[in-house]
């Protein structure tokens, strides 16, 4: 029974269904639900930071429940994202309404879309993969598939990589920094690929592609469809759903460099150089994403079996408390300031 603890996750796009069909001010249920009463669960519920034995791990890795759980988000997602489509155009809305429900929905494009969609896109099956890039679609991020496995994980805790936040810089100034430079840095890894792989620039193989003609199909088929309204709502929670990925890349590796080596090339990465969070709430609804220092450490684990690691950095709070502060700056830098290496600092 343990094991359908990650069941939990699904009360965000639950919390997003009713505010769809109660309205009013219950269309902020899900921001007021992740931001508000998780953040209070954080603060209440203690830590975990156990691991599992080696037969634990081996048990967990081959039960496929966990795979499941992961699947079961691909139409949970759409079906809530259509459903919101399908109101907001036929539905008269106060803007209030319009802007709740646009938030809600978009939180579950983040969390059980773009943050499944990142462990699927971790996998070796091709089946998995498409399921990942799928959860991405709605939130216009297909890109970060390329730019995450191919240069996220290359350049972590570096000046070089755009999900890396820098010491003293704010999450609203990183909004604009990552976004830009990972759909950049996205096409460059494109291309090079592309050439690696002897594939000219306009091949077929060239995903970058693909993703700009699907999203634009997307918003071209929710435009003829449904609306102006519609087009209005879904680049809105698209962007909803982006940006609460990129609020969450930013306490991730927050301030989190690594050194150079005499070499003059850097260090490789270890546990010190993501942020890691073993609050128990937090560690369920996002499947385990704030054991990331443990993801970094080996990419290819699956979600259910990654650890807790001693000399990992870590947060004081869990990530969705974290988030939160995250958009406080003045608070943000002040509690979490103090806990980067003083060596990192001056990298």
């Amino acid at each position: 029974m343990k094991d359908l603890k990650y069941l939990a996750a699904f009360t965000i796009p639950l919390t997003a269904l009713i505010s769809l069909f109660l309205k009013g001010y219950w269309s902020f249920l899900t921001p007021v639900y992740a931001f508000v009463l998780i953040p209070i669960l954080e603060l209440l519920l203690p830590q975990n930071n156990t691991n599992y034995s080696q037969d634990e791990i081996k048990n967990k890795t081959l039960n496929t429940l966990f795979d499941w759980l992961l699947y079961l988000n691909l139409p949970v997602t759409y079906a809530i994202l259509i459903t919101a489509l399908v109101i907001v155009s036929s539905t008269s809305l106060e803007t209030y309404e319009f802007i709740g429900l646009m938030l809600s929905v978009g939180m579950v494009l983040g969390t059980n879309g773009i943050n499944v969609g990142h462990e699927l896109g971790h996998r070796q099956q091709t089946n998995e993969r498409f399921i990942g890039k799928a959860l991405l679609l709605p939130s216009l991020y297909m890109h970060f598939y390329i730019e995450h496995n191919y240069g996220h994980h290359l350049h972590a805790a570096t000046k070089e990589d755009p999900a890396t936040a820098k010491y003293n810089q704010s999450v609203y100034s990183f909004w604009f920094t990552s976004t830009i430079r990972q759909y950049i840095s996205a096409w460059h890894i494109q291309k090079k690929l592309l050439k690696n792989n002897h594939k000219s620039f306009f091949s077929l193989k060239n995903d970058m592609f693909w993703s700009l003609i699907i999203q634009s199909v997307y918003l071209v088929c929710v435009y003829l469809l449904l609306g102006k309204l519609a087009l209005i709502f879904a680049i809105g929670a698209a962007i909803t759903g982006f940006l609460l990925l990129e609020t969450v890349n930013y306490i991730e590796h927050y301030g989190l460099l690594r050194l150079k080596t005499k070499s003059g090339r850097y260090e490789r990465v270890k546990e010190i150089h993501s942020w890691n969070s073993n609050h128990v709430v937090g560690r369920i609804m996002l499947y385990e994403l704030t054991r990331h220092s443990d993801h970094h450490y080996k990419s290819s684990k699956k979600y259910q079996i990654l650890e807790c690691h001693d000399e990992s950095p870590q947060m004081p709070y869990g990530y969705p408390t974290s988030m939160v502060l995250a958009l406080i700056p003045p608070l943000w830098f002040s509690i979490m300031n103090k806990r980067v290496p003083r060596e990192m600092i001056s990298v």
